[in-house]
């Protein structure tokens, strides 16, 4: 499906990823990524699939700013990101950029309010305000009287709408999901979809799901394939049903 660039809130022109395995004589170069194009254009909701090995969660990582290109640029709303610093991009991944992991990642000594208030310790808000944040993205995802509870205390669908609450409380204009029903039973994993197309739905989020499962993509609006670091289908979710 051709997306406008005039409408590209995420847009990825050659990438290439090489690591180096090995030294010396041994040294072997490993293509994650080879010459890759897409664009992510606002308020989409994008799947990214292929078989293991194929790239995907390299280039989640790179349009995150975890991680970065070997050849290429990416350009989020504009900003070329490629060209910032460590330290621009550390500060530019906490205002722009909501993750959400397989595994939750939230830290157990902390309860659901604390852990999803983190992300607000790096901006200038004062305490009253990031509380205010912090019970909104609660209620968003259904957990408003669950902010006093510790992780150990909650079902894995539970933490997982933790670690959502946590991606969006900030306002971002990307999230950005790494399997995010991959650890969860159906039930629980049905519940987390429906939230994140509410997102999209009602609250514009842009979001680029990484998924090895074909009926977690079926939520999305769009299904982006790669294979060996290729992108060999991009389909929209109309079409493939």
């Amino acid at each position: 499906m051709a997306i406008s660039n005039d409408d590209a809130l995420v847009r990825v022109e050659n990438i290439e990823k090489t690591y180096t395995r090995g030294s010396g004589r041994d040294a072997t170069e490993v293509h994650v990524l080879a010459g890759l194009n897409f664009t992510i254009k606002k308020g989409d909701f994008v799947a990214l699939m292929g078989p293991s090995g194929s790239g995907k969660t390299t280039l989640l990582n790179i349009i995150a700013g975890i991680d970065r290109p070997s050849l290429g640029s990416i350009a989020v709303d504009g900003l070329e990101t490629t060209n910032l610093s460590e330290s621009q991009l550390a500060r530019w991944r906490s205002e722009n950029v909501g993750f959400i992991f397989q595994l939750y990642n939230l830290i157990p000594v902390l309860t659901a309010a604390e852990n999803v208030e983190l992300p607000l310790l790096l901006t200038k808000l004062g305490k009253a305000k990031r509380r205010e944040h912090v019970e909104t993205a609660l209620k968003i995802v259904g957990l408003g009287d669950r902010m006093h509870h510790y992780p150990r205390q909650l079902s894995g669908g539970q933490e997982q709408r933790v670690a959502i609450a946590r991606a969006i409380v900030t306002d971002p204009l990307l999230i950005l999901a790494d399997e995010p029903t991959g650890d969860l039973d159906k039930v629980a994993g049905v519940e987390v979809l429906t939230l994140l197309k509410r997102l999209n739905a009602e609250f514009g989020k842009t979001i680029l799901m990484v998924t090895h499962d074909p009926h977690a993509a079926e939520s999305a609006k769009r299904i982006v394939h790669l294979e060996k670091g290729v992108l060999v289908r991009d389909d929209e979710v109309n079409s493939v049903r």
